[in-house]
């Protein structure tokens, strides 16, 4: 893994204009010299709180979930100097200074457990939870379980606190989700591409009950090939899938199927780097948070998006 220790910035190179710039250049290496491995999904709650996932590179279906406290690092000048988060866990002369011990405290690092592939970690904006899929796969790239599994996760252990199996049947037999978002109506969503073009999911997570449901509109044209994200925009209520370096974004509220949704419908941004966008997630401004791999960072938009 590349380590940059300076500030990036990502644009689109077609298709509707955003600048992403860099935020947080995330800690690396992680607590205890760890190497905490990829990260693969970002979430954001409204108290400010950043809620990253990390998998482990030579475990497969592990990770852990770190916690960042965003208020307090703006405290702590890392707004300015996002350096000052990378190099956390740096020792000096054997030793960490004394503002690398505030940065440490605005950080928890959670144990290790099932993550699956990573991907789907989201907050739910009326409930104020995070869950995610436990979408284990084998060397091969196959289901280890015929079932989908919703995850709960406690924001004070950074673990699941209860797991929620179900099964998807309709229209073949669905493996689940390698993707999640809330609207702000607490409506839960992820999208598939089986090869015929995307499918969205629309749903709601409850303690114990989890139901989906394929909305009626496939969608031909992909932003790419790979489901790597999707997200929500409160400020303009959009839903944005993400894949190969591009964002593809719809109004949520005309996912109803048989032509709702038309070309007019949609922005599409291409992004300049040919580096893994991980996530994306939006604060309550409509700024958007990009997570990217390889050099590890969470990047966020100049303007609304």
């Amino acid at each position: 893994m590349r380590k940059s220790h300076r500030v990036n910035q990502i644009k689109a190179v077609r298709g509707r204009k955003v600048t992403f710039k860099t935020k947080y250049l995330l800690p690396y290496p992680g607590k205890h010299h760890e190497h905490w491995g990829n990260p693969q999904s970002i979430a954001l709650s409204k108290s400010g709180y950043m809620y990253i996932v990390y998998c482990l590179t030579s475990n497969r279906n592990r990770g852990r979930i770190v916690r960042f406290d965003t208020k307090r690092l703006a405290q702590l000048g890392v707004n300015k100097d996002p350096k000052l988060l990378q190099s956390v866990y740096v020792k000096h002369d054997g030793k960490y200074s004394a503002k690398q011990k505030d940065l440490q405290r605005a950080i928890k690092a959670g144990r290790l457990f099932d993550t699956g592939h990573g991907q789907s970690l989201a907050y739910n904006l009326k409930k104020h939870s995070l869950y995610m899929w436990r979408d284990n796969k084998t060397k091969s790239g196959q289901p280890t379980s015929m079932g989908g599994y919703i995850q709960h996760i406690s924001t004070k252990t950074l673990k699941p606190d209860r797991a929620i199996s179900f099964h998807l049947v309709s229209h073949g037999f669905i493996h689940g989700g390698h993707s999640l978002t809330f609207d702000k109506y607490g409506n839960a969503y992820f999208w598939s591409n089986p090869g015929n073009g995307a499918n969205i999911y629309k749903g709601k997570i409850s303690r114990h009950h989890v139901i989906f449901r394929r909305t009626d509109q496939m969608l031909r044209h992909l932003p790419g090939t790979h489901v790597q994200s999707m997200g929500y925009n409160p400020k303009r209520s959009r839903l944005y899938l993400v894949s190969d370096d591009s964002v593809a974004s719809f109004p949520a509220k005309r996912l109803k199927g048989h032509g709702s949704l038309t070309n007019h419908s949609f922005n599409w941004s291409e992004l300049s780097p040919k580096r893994e966008t991980e996530g994306l997630t939006f604060d309550g401004s409509g700024h958007g948070y990009l997570l990217s791999n390889h050099s590890p960072e969470v990047l966020v938009s100049t303007t609304v998006y």
